[in-house]
């Protein structure tokens, strides 16, 4: 009896395990709310390639870059922008890498640990950074730099979801809550640059293509056409 009063608290236990586990993730992605969170997703990562801003400012997209399948699959993209920027006047030219993902896709394969993986070393360690945004709010950002065969990166990156963008301590609790994430890559060779040239260079294209990115999703979204 004894033996058989244990398997079935074992067996009641699991039950119960497996039950709020299931509850608790349902109340995560709002599968009781009744809420489509897979077509939240795909129309937040159609808004990312339809209204990324190509041209800014003095900033203008020069060319599209290539993103291998495999890149886009391990950062689980659910739509994605890759290009280069030039800036008119100075000659600047950054390299912008864009994904729109679920929250806990966003939370994973950052620089520091893909770009050791291609071969770089980090040369600065990342850290924390606020960049003031052309509308007057703050932006969160991650920074640092990787090197290979003579040539520095500076990668600066951020989260972004509802208007706001952030560098989480811990990105898979602080982007827990959100439907989909836009992440932000944006890249300067700064080999030859002066030192902190690389940097201002990234924090200003920030300011600005964040500030703009942000108003182009305010705009309404045009309603569905019958097929």
């Amino acid at each position: 009896m004894k033996n058989f009063s244990g398997g079935m608290l074992t067996v009641i236990a699991a039950f119960g395990l497996v039950v709020g586990t299931t509850y608790v993730h349902g109340w995560m992605t709002d599968r009781w709310t009744g809420r489509n969170v897979a077509a939240e997703l795909q129309q937040a990562a159609e808004l990312l390639e339809q209204r990324f801003p190509s041209r800014f400012g003095d900033w203008g997209a020069v060319e599209e870059l290539e993103s291998s399948p495999e890149e886009l699959a391990r950062a689980g993209a659910v739509g994605h922008i890759s290009r280069a920027y030039v800036n008119s006047t100075s000659k600047a030219r950054v390299s912008v890498f864009v994904v729109c993902a679920t929250p806990h896709d966003a939370s994973g394969h950052t620089p520091d640990r893909c770009y050791p993986g291609a071969g770089f070393e980090i040369a600065e360690t990342e850290h924390r950074q606020t960049v003031p945004l052309a509308d007057g709010r703050n932006a969160e950002v991650f920074t640092g730099t990787f090197r290979k065969a003579g040539q520095t990166l500076r990668v600066f990156w951020t989260y972004g979801m509802e208007n706001t963008w952030i560098a989480p301590q811990i990105a898979r609790i602080e982007l827990a809550n959100a439907r989909a994430v836009y992440k932000v890559y944006v890249i300067i060779d700064e080999s030859k640059l002066p030192p902190g040239v690389g940097a201002n260079v990234c924090a200003e294209f920030l300011s600005a293509i964040l500030t703009q990115f942000d108003a182009a999703l305010k705009e309404p979204v045009p309603p569905s056409q019958p097929g």
